[in-house]
């Protein structure tokens, strides 16, 4: 493995995940270490955390692929319950 590889693979990743039309995601983060990719940064939901994860999958076989991404909270704040 060449020292550039990891960073190599991180942006095809990427890239990937931008083009493939299951996904159209480009907030995805990801980062490389020997045999693992880990994946991280938000997304809109469940459905499409687990769509990123099999492309991710598809297009890296032989590698494990660690899910850190995290689905985004939608209409600000929650309110705050008041106690009396």
């Amino acid at each position: 493995m060449s020292a550039q590889e990891p960073q190599y693979l991180a942006t095809h990743l990427r890239e990937a995940l931008a083009a493939d039309p299951r996904t159209a995601e480009m907030g995805v983060r990801v980062r490389v270490h020997g045999d693992d990719v880990y994946l991280s940064g938000e997304v809109a939901c469940a459905e499409r955390r687990e769509r990123i994860l099999q492309v991710a999958r598809e297009l890296v076989p032989d590698r494990r692929v660690h899910d850190e991404l995290s689905i985004a909270h939608v209409g600000g704040r929650p309110e705050e319950e008041r106690l009396s």
